[in-house]
């Protein structure tokens, strides 16, 4: 079976120097930081959202897997943890990366199936999951300012 490519595209609105008015198909969220960064904390920061993505989007490829593998869930609660070392972030001298130098996803399940076959799905899901793939591989980011013709385009009021 042949499936053709999802494109998705997300727009930003600057609102102040922290706080991002986004938009995505029909639905609007802010993307702020907390009062210690400068920012209103009027929604999670770029980074909380980053693991929120991640918990999102395993809970629906879990649950796929599991229904493919005749495994029964009850419940499912994700718990996803990282740390960063916000120095790059501040323009700070330092070795370390700008992101998480690791993500944990921790998956509470309420079934009767075994652990293995959870350990299964678990498995399944996390080589399946594109935010997954997305934050566990190198994936080309390339940062370019508008071309003219675009520019035009966000301009026009439709």
């Amino acid at each position: 079976m042949s499936v053709k490519p999802l494109k998705v595209t997300v727009t930003g609105t600057s609102e102040s120097p922290t706080k991002l008015a986004v938009s995505v198909r029909d639905f609007s969220f802010i993307i702020d930081e907390p009062a210690m960064f400068g920012g209103e904390d009027a929604g999670p920061n770029p980074v909380e959202y980053a693991l929120a993505s991640l918990a999102g989007c395993m809970n629906v490829v879990i649950q796929m897997v599991a229904t493919e593998q005749g495994v029964e869930l009850r419940s499912l609660r994700l718990t996803v943890k990282g740390e960063l070392d916000p120095s790059r972030l501040m323009g700070l001298p330092t070795e370390n990366r700008a992101g998480f130098e690791g993500i944990e996803l921790i998956a509470e399940f309420d079934s009767d199936s075994s652990t293995a076959q959870l350990d299964e799905v678990l498995r399944l899901a996390g080589l399946r999951c594109p935010v997954s793939d997305n934050l566990g591989n190198a994936t080309p980011v390339t940062v370019r300012l508008a071309a003219p013709a675009e520019l035009e385009a966000a301009l026009v009021v439709g």
